[in-house]
């Protein structure tokens, strides 16, 4: 197999081996996820892994601001926030009356957000061990 070495390939479609499949390139570059982070909200903030975020700023009880390598072209992306209690024998992503929210509105540089109310413990917001961001522009 040779190696093709090159600075930029356009193309307006892109097809698997066979040719039985194929998609407009700007459905990859649309429907792909343009940042993502899975990091621990509690004590100290640490990243387990990501795609395009630099860091994580802990801004206050389940409050972090999760900061972009590349900024977005503009703020208008979709983000989906779940959270992870690590409470064993409670679905852990899925648990009655944990909500995820944007904290402030999003900018080009960074979203933050809001993890909590938890019906469980009375409290508003909360931090938690498990918390996962995407972001789809």
């Amino acid at each position: 197999m040779s190696t093709l070495k090159t600075g930029k390939v356009k193309t307006t479609t892109i097809a698997d081996e066979l040719d039985t499949e194929s998609t407009a390139v700007t459905n990859v570059i649309n429907g792909s996820a343009k940042a993502w982070v899975n990091f621990n909200g509690t004590g100290t903030v640490a990243i387990r892994g990501s795609f395009n975020v630099d860091s994580i700023t802990d801004i206050g009880t389940g409050e972090y601001n999760i900061n972009f390598i590349n900024a977005m072209p503009d703020a208008n992306y979709s983000t989906v926030i779940s959270v992870a209690s690590g409470y064993s024998g409670v679905s852990a992503i899925n648990r009655t009356g944990q909500i995820s929210t944007y904290l402030n509105v999003p900018s080009t540089t960074a979203v933050s957000i809001q993890t909590g109310v938890n019906y469980y413990s009375g409290s508003t917001v909360e931090d938690e061990p498990y918390v996962f961001v995407t972001i789809h522009r």
